[in-house]
């Protein structure tokens, strides 16, 4: 009993990933977008790496976390498409399990450490509208390499925990991974064991690794809405609120993609929504987040623009 379970348990050696698309007309079509998304998303956070670097103005507690944000979404996407590129170049579908397991481990460390982060720019944005005079000494750099260390701590153990339990799985069967990367609820319709310990562990962790950020965002913004509406001048109101917009706007498309995603688990077939949610989650998101961040931020634009015509014009 205990070999047959062993070779059920290593039956299947590698995942066919069906992509995007399979119709081979549009492949080429595929490649050319997405290989124009990798190369703006990973040139735009660049940028705005860059920029945070050589502007003295940036070098706050906000701008070091939203550096941080930057080289998340470059391993973001750096995680699925250079793969899902290689796939349609290549006519070659086939990844090994693991690195299925590899690719699935560091896309939920990413996505984890998303969570955190975005958290502690809240807490940044409270700070400094609501405790301003104290807010140079609550956000020291200490603070800030403690609030990131601790983010990168919890999303290892969310990532760890997720890609132990997916071990435990057999894989005996059908091994078509409906989707252009390998991802939880694909893998758990693959399994020929029961994964409701598994959806469980996944709704479990969900909810205190997300849910927990989500109500802290929320008690940070009501204190940040609260502080801003007894400011008198409009002009201090609308200041205020600019340096909190772009923040909302990219938890409101994180966590909206994400519990799209995994909180109707189990609740149909995966489909092209599942693919279309996948592709917002890794490429749309890191590919918008440069854009949000700097179209409202004249310090982000001109440290940009100083980037783009030299350094001489630092001087």
């Amino acid at each position: 009993m205990q070999s047959e379970a062993r070779t059920n348990r290593t039956a299947v050696t590698e995942f066919i990933l069906l992509g995007l698309v399979e119709t081979e007309n549009l492949q080429p079509m595929v490649f050319i977008l997405f290989l124009f998304a990798y190369l703006v998303t990973v040139g735009g956070n660049l940028s705005i790496l860059a920029a945070i670097l050589v502007e003295p103005k940036l070098h706050t507690p906000m701008y070091f976390l939203l550096g941080n944000l930057s080289v998340l979404d470059i391993g973001c996407i750096n995680v699925t498409v250079p793969t899902m590129l290689d796939h349609l170049l290549s006519h070659k579908r086939t990844v090994p399990y693991a690195a299925c397991l590899s690719q699935l481990f560091f896309f939920h460390l990413l996505a984890g450490m998303d969570c955190f982060l975005l958290t502690a720019m809240a807490y940044d944005r409270f700070l400094a509208i609501c405790r301003p005079l104290t807010y140079s000494t609550r956000m020291s750099q200490t603070v800030q390499r403690i609030l990131v260390a601790v983010s990168w701590a919890c999303a290892i153990t969310n990532a760890l925990t997720h890609t132990i339990a997916l071990t435990t799985l057999n894989f005996c069967g059908p091994n078509e991974v409906n989707h252009f990367y390998c991802d939880l609820p694909q893998l758990f319709q693959l399994s020929c064991s029961s994964t409701q310990l598994n959806e469980l562990l996944l709704f479990g962790v969900g909810f205190i690794m997300a849910g927990t950020p989500v109500v802290l965002i929320i008690i940070s913004y009501i204190h940040v809405a609260a502080a801003v509406l007894h400011i008198r001048s409009v002009e201090g109101r609308k200041k205020a609120f600019s340096t909190c917009g772009s923040h909302l706007t990219v938890v409101c498309l994180f966590y909206g993609t994400g519990i799209f995603n995994y909180m109707r688990l189990g609740s149909e077939e995966a489909s092209d929504k599942d693919k279309g949610v996948g592709v917002f989650n890794t490429v749309i998101n890191p590919m918008l987040n440069p854009l949000i961040y700097s179209l409202r931020n004249p310090d982000v634009q001109g440290a940009l623009w100083r980037v783009l015509v030299g350094r001489r014009s630092l001087t």
